[in-house]
């Protein structure tokens, strides 16, 4: 994952944090899309430097056309959440990265600097998602507050798993955990990042002093989410348990889904097919977490094996 611009990185750091901004998208949101960049654009005590991926599409054909000095990478093909977040990283300088969906964007124009700061503050922290909101007013769905115990939404906390969102973390952090898990295509990459920022003695931070925007709308679930959910599970493990806890977080996971679907065989279908090719097909490299790490992550409240 290294920088392709290594001139730009040279950072005087008595001048304003510089974030390396990814936004990765479709083409088929440009309301969105413009608003999400503008909002970044509007940041203050901090610089920007911000590159619109096109996952299968190529933003310099975007209509109404990109801000002045945002770069665009075209992908011929759509390579997946992961694996295009990925690609947007060298096209930008910065020792900070932040990662943006192209329907999300950052009301506050000291977002940016008030995130940096919260993490420059508490040196522990390396990895943070803020808050999500819906713009219109609607309620948040629970899953955008990634803990257990949801509990107050405006209740920070250590978490182990984030909402991709919007998420920032230091670049260094990014790459020493190997960046996204590319072969996820979508589901559980999250996670995945998640718990590799835990295995450099850092945390995961979820700020809820601070707010992102993101539109409440129901998540299409088809046999195709249920196959890579179950998949991405046990890629999940394989990359990063323990050989003993392996077993123990796929076991736990089947034994939910089981409870949770047992009434819809055509979801069950998906998700054991998802399941069966997780074991069997390459899940890209195995970094076992240390044993360290599952301590400390069992000391924070949540034993990366449920």
């Amino acid at each position: 994952m290294a920088d392709a611009r290594p001139a730009r990185d040279v950072e005087d750091r008595s001048a304003a944090p510089r974030v390396g901004v990814v936004v990765l998208t479709q083409g088929s949101r440009p309301a969105e899309l413009r608003r999400g960049i503008e909002s970044v654009l509007a940041q203050q005590g901090v610089t920007t430097d911000i590159v619109v991926v096109g996952n299968g599409w190529d933003p310099a054909t975007a209509d109404p056309a990109l801000p002045a000095g945002v770069a665009s990478v075209a992908l011929p093909e759509n390579v997946g959440i992961p694996a295009g977040r990925n690609r947007g990283v060298p096209a930008v300088g910065g020792e900070w990265l932040f990662f943006l969906d192209d329907d999300a964007d950052i009301p506050s124009p000291t977002f940016l600097a008030d995130a940096v700061a919260t993490i420059v503050a508490d040196p522990g922290i390396g990895m943070l998602q803020p808050r999500l909101v819906d713009p219109d007013g609607r309620p948040s769905p629970r899953r955008w507050i990634p803990r257990i115990r949801k509990g107050d939404p405006a209740r920070s906390s250590n978490v182990f798993s984030v909402l991709e969102a919007a998420v920032l973390l230091p670049r260094v952090v990014f790459e020493r955990a190997g960046g996204w898990a590319d072969p996820f295509f979508y589901a559980h990459e999250g996670i995945d990042l998640a718990w590799r920022v835990w295995d450099q003695d850092k945390r995961v931070w979820y700020a809820g002093d601070l707010q992102a925007e993101h539109p409440a709308v129901s998540p299409t679930r088809h046999s195709y989410y249920y196959r890579l959910n179950a998949r991405n599970r046990v890629w999940l493990a394989r990359r990063n348990l323990p050989t003993p806890l392996i077993l123990l977080y796929v076991g736990s996971w089947t034994g939910i889904q089981l409870l949770r679907w047992f009434r819809k065989p055509a979801v069950l279908r998906a998700w054991f097919g998802g399941w069966r090719e997780g074991w069997r097909t390459d899940p890209g490299e195995r970094r076992p977490l240390r044993w360290r790490t599952v301590w400390r992550m069992t000391l924070a409240g949540r034993p990366p094996i449920v």
